[in-house]
């Protein structure tokens, strides 16, 4: 409460000259009725000093000027009405004399002591306001959000706790003009950008400006600039650890799942040709050479795939298509043998998409669930909702564990529990199935417990509110 006064009485605006005007004759009528009882219980000439309650208030309020000018008007009404002979400016007792003086005097002084102290009031305040724009300088800009969104709201900041018309601050060297004034954020070399605000500034507020607000300011900047190369030396670092580590796994598929292939081939193309070879084994061998070179060319089409999508290159060529036409071209191209438990949705609404691209996603989460489920059939489920069309593709595998869940839609990666035979894929269909979805608008992800198998679902907005493709 002592606080909310003080602010009131010593750090707000001043009220008008009117009101002040107004309060001063009310001020003067009331201590003048109240010295009129008090003469009754003590002498008159020590009454004056009821007219000092008066004088502190319009002090307080309105200045040392229309303080003194309360204390003047305080004594005239002081003589006038109480000090003999009543009712003239005059003074018959030399001791009234120097009761009157001494009102006046004490009256001043008074005046004098309330404006200092709400100068130096006001002083502390902007000290405070300075002190907290710091302060909230230095947790803009070591926060993470935009430079120039950022500076901007510290211009904002900054005219208003220094009472500008503005204040923009720009990362070069600015020069001022006849509008605006350009004051340097660093010195020589080590000059970070300027800080405009109109010129003509009173020389108190600019040396404000100088002596507080802009070093403060140049340090922070210095600091978060500082923070902005490391950031970007550390997302380089690890852009380029990441660049490694899929060189590193291409070069592994290249040494093993290309090579094996090829080293089938190579075997199977020189038994051919030796003698003794039966019509039935060089069939035999034909159909492995046959087999093996449609698993060269689908892994070759993988790394291509997966190598534009990494690059942004694999724009959709969007189509209004129906679901159940991309799920009889997925399954036309699973393996011989493979088994499936369909249950589609009849008059499922179209989806806006590239068919190619989301026949090849659902294909490759059909070949996954393939190689997991056998022999039990893999479940395959479409259904509307709302305005959305999901797909889901469910196995009969040893399921996923939580921590790998996000993990298995990255190149290369493979879980634990996965096939380690020479059949077991590449590890690039997941990650080819998540590119093209989220390319064309979808989201995928997977629903697993360990030892429950796992349902992979492809949800997609129907035709008239697909959503842009994921960036």
């Amino acid at each position: 409460m002592l606080r909310r006064w003080d602010s009131i009485l010593l750090r707000g605006r001043r009220p008008s000259l009117i009101a002040g005007v107004g309060t001063m004759a009310v001020l003067l009528a009331a201590c003048t009725a109240l010295v009129y009882p008090l003469e009754r219980v003590t002498s008159v000439t020590a009454l004056g000093v009821v007219y000092l309650l008066g004088v502190v208030i319009i002090a307080t309020f309105w200045g040392v000027w229309l303080g003194i000018a309360m204390a003047v008007l305080s004594g005239a009404a002081y003589n006038f009405f109480h000090l003999p002979p009543v009712g003239q400016f005059t003074i018959a007792d030399s001791g009234n004399w120097v009761a009157l003086v001494t009102f006046l005097a004490v009256a001043a002084v008074m005046s004098s002591i309330s404006e200092l102290a709400r100068a130096r009031a006001r002083e502390a305040e902007r000290r405070r306001a300075e002190a907290d724009l710091t302060a909230e300088m230095a947790q803009l800009l070591l926060a993470r959000m935009g430079m120039q969104e950022t500076l901007g709201l510290i211009g904002q900041r900054l005219a208003q706790v220094f009472e500008l018309q503005s204040a923009t601050i720009v990362l070069r060297e600015a020069a001022g003009d006849a509008r605006r004034q350009a004051i340097a954020l660093g010195v020589g070399t080590g000059r970070l950008g300027t800080l405009l605000v109109p010129a003509g500034l009173p020389t108190a507020t600019e040396h404000r400006l100088r002596r507080g607000a802009v070093p403060a300011l140049t340090a922070v900047l210095r600091a978060a600039l500082e923070r902005e190369r490391l950031v970007a030396e550390a997302v380089q670092t690890e852009g380029l650890r990441r660049s490694e580590a899929v060189k590193t796994a291409v070069l592994r598929a290249v040494s093993h799942d290309l090579r094996s292939p090829l080293t089938a081939m190579i075997a199977a193309g020189a038994a051919v040709r030796g003698d003794g070879v039966t019509a039935e084994e060089r069939d035999e061998l034909g159909g492995l050479v046959e087999h093996e070179g449609t698993r060269l060319s689908r892994l070759i089409d993988d790394l291509l795939d997966l190598s534009r999508l990494e690059a942004d290159a694999a724009a959709p060529r969007f189509a209004e298509c129906s679901i159940e036409e991309v799920i009889d071209a997925a399954l036309a191209v699973q393996p011989a043998g493979a088994r499936f438990d369909l249950a589609v949705e009849t008059d499922l609404p179209a989806v806006t998409a590239d068919f190619v691209q989301l026949e090849r996603a659902l294909a490759n989460l059909l070949e996954n669930a393939t190689r997991f489920s056998t022999p039990a059939p893999v479940v395959l489920r479409a259904r509307a909702h709302g305005d959305r069309v999901s797909v889901r593709v469910a196995d009969r595998g040893p399921g996923i564990a939580a921590a790998d869940q996000e993990r298995i839609f990255e190149p290369f990666y493979r879980a634990a529990g996965q096939p380690n035979d020479e059949h077991a894929g590449s590890g690039l269909g997941l990650a080819i199935a998540r590119g093209f979805v989220e390319t064309n608008g979808g989201r995928i992800w997977v629903e697993s417990n360990p030892g429950q198998g796992s349902v992979f679902v492809i949800d997609l907005p129907a035709a008239q509110v697909r959503a842009p493709a994921a960036g």
